[in-house]
């Protein structure tokens, strides 16, 4: 257990972080699912909305730091590439 005020002060930070960033977490993944979901459906507006959606969410993340800003990039750079193969096949 930390002795000093400065280690008290930063373990309650640690604490009120890690809430917010389960939260954020969770936004993104349940945006990425939502997507998933959508693309199963095959309707081509939705998926459209849908990839706008989590493309939104997921920079959105990288912002606030649960995400690493290539990670995001990379991810969406997929995703895109799963609407545009979507949109050759039809």
């Amino acid at each position: 257990m930390a002795n000093h005020q400065s280690a008290l002060k930063r373990i309650r930070q640690n604490v009120k972080s890690a809430i917010r960033n389960k939260g954020n977490i969770s936004r993104v993944r349940t945006f990425l699912r939502k997507f998933e979901e959508t693309i199963a459906s095959g309707k081509k507006e939705a998926i459209e909305e849908a990839f706008r959606r989590v493309q939104s969410e997921m920079q959105r993340g990288a912002r606030k730091g649960v995400l690493h800003v290539n990670t995001a990039r990379r991810k969406i750079a997929q995703l895109h590439a799963r609407v545009k193969a979507l949109d050759s096949r039809s």
